[in-house]
């Protein structure tokens, strides 16, 4: 892989990353590397990715999807994601070291070579790619190879350290699950994940500008333009709310285009209403306090959390139901 930027480079000649004497692999036992390779995934990244394909697969059905076509299609998207969050971790490095958030990353701590994380990280693409296409559809393996390659390209080495539009559309990356869960069961693509790749597109800014929002000062001092870096905390609430918005009309038209039945229009609505409220609850108290604990950013990153899993949980359960 070529590197973009010259710091990550350069921090890889100062530093003999994962050579026989390096004192801090000597010490690591197996489970620690064992653990390291697992933290390179991101496992809780590839738990919120996966939770948008299964449903889909669900819909896609309309009932229960073959079971071993959704065990295909969760290994070998979690093998995808692991790969593009593993590139992350060996391009970012040099950030992941200096960031609270980051700092305990198996390659900011040395347990794993930048060296053996690229390994590790093309294996698993590779693997994803064969598992899809051998046992899903080479559609799906080829819409999954293309989130991988813009996480890594577009997002990682392109957007991420010069614009604050990265989270946005670097965020495409994570909307591709919708397609792969739908085109896994029909073998083509529709309107109806496409409105769902949508939904997850505007979700992801208020998603993730409320967990930089919290850590501003890591991106801050790490010289990554995040809106909140760039921005005072009120104008991030207002485009928080203004993608909302959008976020939550774009759900709602998943109910005329695909014919659901009455269980996800009911569920959208309700969870875009208290989506909306903790928005607007959000932007209010920037406007009378550029403090942290007076803004709790996080209230709303965790609530954005579970508004994804719930409405996609609808998702799964309006063709079950009706």
């Amino acid at each position: 892989m070529t590197y973009v930027g010259q710091s990550a480079s350069d921090a890889e000649q100062s530093r003999p990353h994962g050579t026989p004497d390096d004192p801090s692999q000597q010490r690591a036992s197996l489970k620690d590397v064992i653990a390291a390779y697992v933290g390179l995934t991101k496992p809780r990244v590839i738990e919120l990715l996966l939770l948008t394909t299964v449903p889909v697969m669900f819909f896609a059905a309309r009932g229960v999807p073959p079971l071993g076509l959704v065990v295909a299609t969760v290994i070998g998207g979690a093998l995808s994601a692991g790969s593009a969050s593993a590139y992350n971790c060996v391009y970012d490095r040099d950030i992941d070291e200096q960031m609270r958030r980051t700092r305990r990353r198996a390659l900011p701590r040395h347990i794993v070579s930048a060296r053996s994380a690229l390994v590790f990280a093309t294996a698993l693409a590779a693997l994803s790619t064969v598992v899809l296409a051998v046992w899903v559809n080479v559609l799906s393996a080829a819409l999954s190879l293309l989130a991988n390659a813009f996480y890594v390209f577009v997002y990682t080495m392109l957007l991420k350290r010069r614009t604050t539009q990265n989270i946005v559309w670097g965020g495409i990356a994570g909307c591709f699950p919708t397609m792969i869960g739908w085109t896994a069961v029909t073998g083509r693509l529709d309107w109806a994940p496409v409105v769902l790749f949508m939904v997850v597109f505007f979700w992801t800014p208020p998603h993730t500008w409320a967990l930089a929002l919290r850590y501003r000062e890591d991106y801050r001092g790490v010289d990554v333009p995040m809106l909140p870096v760039v921005a005072p905390a009120r104008e991030v609430g207002r485009q928080v709310v203004l993608y909302s918005w959008v976020m939550v009309a774009t759900s709602l038209l998943l109910w005329p285009i695909a014919g659901t039945g009455p269980v996800y229009p009911v569920v959208a609505t309700v969870l875009g209403a208290v989506f909306l409220y903790e928005a607007h609850q959000m932007w209010s108290r920037t406007k009378r306090s550029e403090s942290l604990t007076d803004i709790a950013p996080m209230r709303l990153f965790h609530s954005s959390n579970l508004y994804l899993s719930l409405l996609f949980v609808a998702v799964a359960l309006d063709p079950l139901l009706f």
